[in-house]
């Protein structure tokens, strides 16, 4: 990529919510939009992480407009609170960046019944997004187009998905390696951001009928040196001994140029409508693959979950 953050235009104005925005990949995400005048809520699981991340990024930039936004994705009643606290404060909306994550984590299920990282990775963002769908809709139909956007981090490791791309008959693939596992959230995110795409992006009847238009990016933003790697590497497993040799020949970047992707997606003004609703990857970096899956392009799945979320999510009263 050309881009680099410090080519943003002046944000003041502006309201983003980063997820997981204390450490990694979030946290410069944070830092790079409130450099640039824009409001953030920094969204941790932690009081204690959040608060001291702002307290950094404010030690560097005095002047960053962040708040604090306490959201535990494992609980999807902390998700729903903490998009009801925000459209209580506020009354716009430019950018949703769904960032946080978990990796390869060993077989847990929370305590709303669902496999962790399937929870953590795409259900929670999928009830936040939802939430907030209308205000941001609203935002999007006083500004020209691509004046409010969202971004889903996903990874090469939707590679990793079991056959067929998501296994409803079992979700929680307890039976699975924990790369399998991740491999079907991160794919849930490319799916969902590809719904996201055919009902409000460019083109949509959404936008055709003057009810706003907003741009939707999925972005697997490289091998990133951030606490996520890090658990990784302490696990044990056959891929920490993959990372760790990377990281040896520096071959992974470090999180603040793995968050380039995901601001440019937010908020650059030289993003184009034709990428709304792609997959974007950091090209020519040493063994990044150069492709995706097919079950990630496959729009009757993209349909299909949707249906299925949808349904579960009312039925279980996380949205209405």
């Amino acid at each position: 990529m050309a881009f680099h953050p410090d080519t943003l235009p002046d944000l003041k104005g502006k309201v983003f919510i980063v997820t997981g925005g204390n450490s990694g990949i979030g946290y410069y995400t944070v830092a790079h939009l409130a450099k640039h005048g824009a409001h953030v809520y920094l969204c941790a699981r932690s009081v204690e992480k959040g608060t001291a991340a702002i307290i950094e990024i404010r030690k560097k930039d005095p002047s960053a407009n962040i708040d604090l936004l306490q959201m535990n994705l494992m609980d999807l009643a902390s998700v729903a609170a903490a998009a009801k606290h925000f459209l209580s404060l506020e009354t716009a909306l430019h950018g949703l960046v769904n960032n946080a994550g978990i990796m390869a984590t060993p077989f847990e299920i929370t305590k709303d019944g669902h496999e962790a990282q399937w929870q953590t990775n795409y259900l929670a963002h999928w009830v936040l997004t939802k939430h907030l769908l209308p205000l941001m809709l609203r935002t999007a139909k006083t500004l020209s187009p691509g004046g409010v956007r969202i971004v889903n981090l996903t990874s090469s490791g939707h590679l990793g998905a079991p056959k067929g791309g998501i296994n409803f008959n079992d979700l929680s693939l307890k039976d699975s390696s924990p790369w399998s596992r991740y491999g079907q959230s991160k794919l849930a995110n490319i799916l969902h951001t590809k719904t996201l795409h055919r009902m409000y992006g460019p083109g949509s009847a959404c936008a055709r009928n003057g009810e706003g238009e907003i741009w939707v990016s999925s972005v697997h933003p490289g091998l990133v040196d951030t606490n996520l790697a890090a658990s990784v590497l302490e696990s044990g497993s056959g891929m920490s001994s993959v990372l760790s040799v990377l990281r040896f020949l520096g071959l992974k970047w470090p999180a603040d140029k793995g968050s380039w992707t995901s601001v440019f997606c937010a908020a650059s003004p030289d993003m184009k409508a034709e990428q709304s609703g792609a997959y974007l990857e950091i090209f020519r970096r040493f063994g990044e693959p150069r492709w995706q899956s097919s079950a990630s392009q496959d729009g009757k799945l993209a349909e299909r979950l949707e249906e299925w979320t949808e349904e579960v999510m009312r039925r279980e009263g996380w949205v209405q």
